[in-house]
């Protein structure tokens, strides 16, 4: 697991290159290098997980350099292929089978790869050409700067880091706002700057001097996926599904530094431990798994702690409960808006943050989790509140609502005047990736298929994933994400919509049968809860969140940004004050997550970081 940077028709200096690495020296603190040339650099900062002792990158080949981040599960496979086809290999890091691998398959190289990474190569046998390449989910980001008017190229695993490139400015997109409050974070290839993009999941990105930027994407997972099996019974279901996620599990488990579960007392976190606990035992492991779980001092609704010990007495697991003091949020929250690069609106970042980070204090580098089980297997109640509506109902219209932070019908009473006129002017479609709407609403598949695959292509890797890499990474712990190898992405594709979720009877049908034996009853037929902060309770008054948010909030921060009615958000306040509710307190989150992310990327002086929008038709 790394980050990695470079640039390619650009004059970037080594003092440049070492400013970009310092930026995200976080997420590779092990090693920092880099190689460049004429008009082109690729660096690195290692996290080192597989081979300790070997692997060191840029790794080179005749005339090919490539870098890469994160981990490669079938590496094995793939250099023993290679080997009968004539390459040598010093040692035996998954990453160094790469440039062969290119050698041999071009272009198409990553195709080949089982794992989460992203990969750029250089090569310098004919005219230069920079090719970069992103896993089928999403789950290693890479942000990049194309101007394609002086054909330079900039890109890197973070944003601020891509920032630190003197060629990179950062500009505001003008809809960013409007974006993020509707969906909680950009979707698609967009980022909240303007000019800077993230290579959406399964692309790849060819750059060369004559033809520019050119970018194709593969297969996801679920597009490669058998006909549905409407034959197989739920049982059977749940057994397949079982031996394909202990297979996964297991394989995840392999590293050369100390690996860990996150637990957090629901069903996915819970699964993936106790199938981990399994596997440790039946290899033969000296000791047993560690698990960890976070909670907040004092009496807060939503605690699962108790569920998470539970887990773990039932596992076997040495169990660590993680207990943050919520006063100390306001203190995070730089932070954590530092680490993102972008506002994200789930109010869990915080605790996502603080775990991971007692993680790696534990002496942990890698942690296996649960997350993107929902987006597979029907797990949300806003899906179930989609195909339960009516046909000749607007579902797909309230169901995008649904992953809105501020809903359409307040959004609308937030903004000015000016800022309403310039959203119309720009076009509410320009808000969301092209045929995103009418693919929801009349694409191919069943209501369910539909609504999966716009949660895997859309939303898992913009809000989830992303956020996910980047708070790990910021304390270097490697996640590894067990329901987001293609194996599993696949067998979801063929279930029947009974055996994901059937609404008013159950959710992730085939999940809870997988689980059936393997966790205590009280957390199988526990009631459905999200794992997030409890931001109601504590985004209140008398709550050290409340005085930040009413600083941060402040007429005068509102009247320079220009673009949102201080007497509405003021509003907000009272509304919080005399009826607390999740989505007022989710709004005045997401509105002051956004007001520091501009503090922190653009000064107080933030307006002047807008830059005059695009035509509609350059918006990604």
């Amino acid at each position: 697991m790394c980050r990695i940077h470079g640039s390619f028709h650009a004059r970037t200096t080594a003092q440049e290159m070492r400013h970009v690495a310092t930026l995200q020296h976080h997420g590779g603190p092990d090693a920092q290098s880099f190689a460049q040339g004429s008009g082109w650099a690729l660096g690195n900062n290692r996290l080192s997980i597989m081979d300790p002792e070997g692997g060191a990158q840029p790794y080179h080949l005749g005339d090919i350099t490539v870098v890469f981040n994160g981990e490669l599960y079938n590496h094995d496979r793939l250099r023993t292929e290679l080997i009968r086809q004539g390459f040598h290999f010093e040692d035996r890091c998954d990453g160094s089978i790469l440039p062969a691998l290119y050698l041999t398959y071009g272009d198409r190289f990553a195709e080949h790869l089982d794992g989460m990474f992203s990969v750029a190569v250089m090569d310098l046998r004919g005219a230069p050409r920079l090719v970069v390449a992103t896993d089928a989910s999403g789950m290693k980001p890479l942000y990049y700067h194309w101007e394609e008017r002086s054909g330079r190229f900039h890109f890197a695993s973070e944003l601020p880091a891509l920032l630190g490139f003197t060629d990179v400015r950062p500009y505001e997109d003008e809809l960013g706002l409007h974006t993020y409050l509707a969906a909680k974070t950009p979707f698609g290839q967009r980022t909240m700057f303007q000019g800077i993009d993230v290579l959406p999941p399964a692309a790849t990105a060819v750059v060369t001097g004559e033809d520019g930027l050119r970018l194709t994407t593969r297969r996801m997972g679920y597009e490669s996926a058998p006909p549905v099996r409407e034959e197989r019974s739920l049982s059977q279901a749940g057994g397949e599904l079982r031996e394909l996620l202990a297979r996964e599990v297991s394989r995840l488990l392999v590293a050369d530094a100390p690996v860990a579960a996150i637990t957090s007392g629901g069903l996915d976190s819970s699964l993936v431990t106790a199938l981990a606990a399994r596997a440790l035992h039946d290899r033969g492991a000296s000791g047993a798994l560690h698990t960890f779980n976070i909670a907040y001092t004092g009496n807060w609704p939503g605690d699962e702690r108790a569920f998470a010990a539970e887990v773990s007495r039932h596992t076997g697991t040495v169990h660590h409960q993680v207990e943050v003091d919520p006063a100390t949020f306001p203190d995070l929250m730089g932070d954590v808006v530092r680490h993102l690069g972008q506002p994200n609106a789930d109010p869990i970042t915080l605790s996502t943050f603080s775990l991971f980070r007692a993680v790696r204090d534990a002496g942990f580098k890698v942690a296996l989790t649960g997350d993107a089980a929902d987006e597979l297997f029907g797990g949300y109640a806003r899906m179930t509140q989609a195909l339960a509506a009516p046909e000749g109902s607007d579902w797909a219209g309230a169901y995008l609502d649904h992953l809105a932070a501020v809903p359409q019908s307040l959004r609308e009473h937030l903004y000015t005047g000016d800022y309403a006129a310039r959203i119309h002017a720009l076009g509410s479609s320009a808000m969301l990736p092209p045929g995103l709407t009418g693919t929801l609403a009349h694409g191919a598949g069943s209501r369910l298929q539909r609504i999966c695959r716009i949660e895997q292509r859309y939303r898992l890797p913009a809000y989830h994933l992303r956020r996910v890499d980047h708070l790990s990474m910021a304390s270097s712990v490697e996640a590894r994400l067990p329901f987001c190898q293609p194996s599993i992405v696949r067998y979801a594709a063929t279930l029947p919509d009974h055996h994901r979720t059937i609404p008013g009877t159950g959710v992730k049908r085939a999940l809870y049968r997988a689980a059936d034996g393997l966790l205590p009853h009280s957390v199988l037929n526990r009631p459905k809860q999200p794992f997030t902060l409890p931001i109601t309770a504590m985004l209140a008054p008398g709550q050290r969140l409340w005085a930040m948010a009413r600083d941060v909030l402040s007429p005068q921060a509102l009247r320079a940004d220009g673009r949102l009615r201080y007497e509405a958000v003021d509003a907000l306040f009272a509304e919080q004050t005399a009826r607390p509710s999740d989505q007022v307190s989710l709004a005045l989150w997401a509105l002051m997550s956004h007001q520091m992310w501009r503090t922190e990327f653009f000064g107080s002086s933030a307006r002047s970081a807008v830059r005059a929008p695009e035509p509609v038709g350059a918006l990604r």
